[in-house]
């Protein structure tokens, strides 16, 4: 597939994302969220969609989160925008050379990833931050799509164990399934078909707060993963 055609097929693929409404808990949670904005929001004028993935077509690297928080993605549209999670994440992948900014704020304030791309298990915000399995199998042939388009994906690295999981689930849809069953753990690694996956510890508020994630862990993850795919 020519970078001109995955970049056509992902265009394709995150329109039919952003139109699903499949998951009538998540689509009227997404909508609530809009409604019941913080007041340091209020100015806002929330996306409330699912959030497609976004990045570098021809990328090695392959980032998968949960799904995007509520006052987060879903208010700017683009996954790990606009929350905690993501100012602790993008500052990483711009130290890694795989941003061309450490901040990332709204839709179209010119953050461009290169040989990474970032998709997640789940498109929707979800209360709690915890989809059910029956959302979760529900969303995911969109990764595995995702992936079937990524031809240059080598490694994947799975912020979390819900992440992790729904890697290996997409997988397993592919025909690839790793018998026993990984454990999830930070810096774990795992060759899954033509992949490997690494485990990386969510950078949520609570991991970073607590110090069970810290900014040199993330570099190392993801100087491991420069590695792996080629440098």
């Amino acid at each position: 597939m020519s970078p001109q055609d995955r970049a056509a097929a992902l265009a394709a693929l995150n329109d039919r994302v952003i139109r699903c409404r499949k998951c009538s808990r998540l689509v009227a949670w997404r909508e609530e969220a809009a409604r019941s904005r913080p007041r340091r929001y209020t100015e806002w004028d929330y996306w409330a969609r699912p959030v497609p993935g976004f990045g570098d077509p021809a990328a090695r690297v392959l980032l998968v989160g949960l799904a995007p928080a509520a006052h987060g993605g879903n208010r700017t549209g683009r996954i790990f925008t606009g929350d905690r999670s993501g100012d602790f994440l993008f500052a990483s992948l711009h130290r890694a050379g795989f941003a061309n900014q450490p901040t990332s704020m709204h839709r179209d304030d010119g953050l461009r990833l290169r040989d990474l791309y970032i998709a997640a298990v789940n498109r929707c915000c979800p209360p709690g931050n915890r989809p059910t399995p029956v959302e979760r199998d529900t969303c995911l042939p969109y990764l595995v799509r995702e992936l079937d388009i990524l031809t240059g994906v080598r490694v994947a690295v799975a912020l979390g164990s819900f992440a992790w999981d729904g890697f290996l689930l997409a997988q397993a849809t592919r025909g690839r399934r790793v018998r026993p069953k990984p454990r999830f753990g930070h810096g774990v690694e795992v060759g899954v078909g033509p992949y490997m996956l690494l485990g990386c510890f969510h950078p949520s508020q609570q991991n970073t707060f607590t110090g069970k994630v810290t900014a040199s862990m993330l570099d190392d993850v993801l100087a491991r993963a420069r590695t792996l795919a080629g440098g």
